[in-house]
């Protein structure tokens, strides 16, 4: 029998997270790392624990996440925004909460590119009188 498993996808910046939440303790994996060991700072670990403490279903599932691109701050905003989608597979009435809290929102805020005759997207070079 196939083991009940809900999937969802999150990006940010140019990091993707897929997620998937299966019923468990609340061990969460990154890449095959605890996350402790994978996210060093505290507060990225908040930010990936929100949408299961939002929705009071931090024990209920052991998360597993494969994240690539970006650097640890966008991969913890892909996370987030992974456990929200799939969390959202798992019961359809934590819409209004996950809503609520902006956690099923892709963040839109992107690098801008660099533009042709000036030195990065929006600096121009130094301007001489003479």
């Amino acid at each position: 029998m196939a083991q009940l498993q809900y999937h969802g996808v999150g990006r940010r910046k140019t990091s993707v997270a897929r997620v998937y939440l299966v019923p468990g303790t609340g061990k969460i994996t990154i890449n095959g790392r605890d996350i402790e060991e994978y996210l060093g700072l505290e507060t990225l670990r908040v930010i990936v624990k929100q949408p299961l403490v939002a929705t009071e279903t931090a024990n209920k599932f052991d998360v597993k996440v494969n994240v690539y691109g970006g650097g640890y701050t966008g991969q913890a905003g892909a996370i987030r925004h992974g456990i929200a989608r799939a969390l959202l597979q798992a019961d359809a009435e934590f819409r209004p909460v996950l809503k609520k809290a902006g956690f099923l929102t892709r963040d839109p805020r992107m690098k801008e590119r660099k533009k042709y005759g000036l030195k990065a997207a929006r600096r121009a070079p130094q301007f001489s009188k003479r």
